[in-house]
């Protein structure tokens, strides 16, 4: 019975040693690998790519944690600082390369290079987030691939959205909503001696665009049925779940799980999105059954956007979910982005009184100090 013990657990043989021999180089060899793939310059995600450079050519970048690369950097809300700070210590300010779990990022700190990404076609493609796809956006301008469909909806948006006569079309709208805004400022300076000026400039930029696009406004008090609130819930909800970093994006075999719940909350939104958007285009619809199909010659606010797209011959015509796709989108980014740049307008302002009070020498040398600024 000693002896049957012995030999289970004591390697009595040579041939037994040699195979745990050959087991331990094979193991020290696997970590060995797998630390050579993490300090590839990059992170994991680079060392897995099948992308070959040139021998020495290699994009500097740092290797992060293992697997998780520089995940966790993104979960600070000052991730462009940090990434900053790196691109300096890697001296890699035109040129970055790191990883977030299995995914590949570059990063670029100097303008001139940034700018000639931009401009590449070889960077049209957007990857898609597992948010963005569950909220339309694959199939809108935004993130579309680059080909015939993303270049049909790029032509419709600058012919029919965004050439000059139709944003010259609008001035008076603009000024308009100005004009609002400064007076909900006042008011609400006068009432509560503060104001949340981002709310303001929210609902600004919304109507903005709502005009623009479905020949629609809202009251700030959010009239109109409550649709002003009811869109503005859904802007503020699509922001929150493209903004949250989801780690289904990065590492594929979360994905089944969900844990952030971004797939489920983003199929609730979508069929808000689509009743909301959908009911706007049979309203058009029936509108235009009953005043014909062709709108006032000349009346720029009664000819929207929904009205160009309803109108695109056989050829360019899209699909009622792909019209949804597009509205969407135009809402959605012609909202909350206006109100965020003129919010950091306002702050950048104020971190510079020297600046602040040069604007304001230009405002009052042209309107005066007494009069309103319509």
């Amino acid at each position: 019975m000693s002896s049957a013990c012995s030999f289970l657990f004591i390697p009595s043989t040579g041939y037994s040693s040699t195979v745990l021999s050959f087991e331990l180089l094979l193991c020290f060899l696997l970590f060995v690998a797998v630390f050579a793939f993490w300090l590839r310059p990059g992170g994991l995600a680079w060392a897995l790519s099948k992308a070959q450079t040139r021998p020495g050519a290699a994009i500097p970048g740092p290797s992060g944690f293992p697997l998780l690369g520089l995940a966790l950097s993104f979960t600070s809300s000052l991730t462009h600082r940090l990434l900053s700070r790196l691109s300096e210590s890697f001296k890699a300010e035109s040129l970055m390369a790191f990883s977030v779990g299995f995914t590949r990022f570059i990063i670029s700190s100097n303008p001139e290079t940034a700018k000639e990404i931009l401009n590449s076609s070889a960077f049209a493609d957007r990857p898609v987030k597992e948010s963005a796809y569950g909220l339309l956006f694959h199939r809108a301008m935004g993130f579309a691939p680059y080909g015939e469909y993303w270049r049909n909806l790029r032509r419709i948006s600058a012919t029919h959205l965004f050439s000059p006569k139709r944003i010259a079309s609008f001035g008076d709208f603009r000024r308009e909503i100005g004009v609002k805004m400064v007076e909900e400022i006042m008011l609400k300076m006068e009432k509560n001696c503060e104001v949340e000026v981002k709310n303001v400039f929210h609902y600004g930029s919304l109507n903005n665009v709502m005009m623009s696009v479905f020949g629609k406004c809202y009251d700030f008090s959010g009239g109109n049925g409550d649709d002003g609130l009811e869109l503005e819930g859904l802007v503020k909800e699509g922001y929150e779940l493209l903004a949250i970093f989801n780690w289904s994006d990065h590492f594929p075999l979360l994905g089944w799980l969900d844990l952030q719940g971004v797939r489920r909350r983003s199929k609730k939104l979508v069929a808000k999105v689509n009743a909301f958007v959908g009911k706007i285009i049979e309203e058009k619809r029936l509108k235009r059954a009953e005043n014909g199909r062709l709108e006032v010659a000349g009346d720029q606010h009664s000819h929207d956007f929904v009205d160009v797209l309803l109108d695109l011959e056989n050829e360019n015509r899209l699909s009622d979910s792909d019209m949804i796709a597009v509205l969407w989108e135009m809402i959605f980014r012609g909202t909350d982005t206006v109100a965020i740049l003129l919010e950091w307008i306002l702050a950048r302002m104020i971190l510079h009184p020297e600046i602040q009070a040069k604007a304001q020498a230009e405002i009052d040398s042209v309107i005066g100090t007494n009069k309103a600024s319509g």
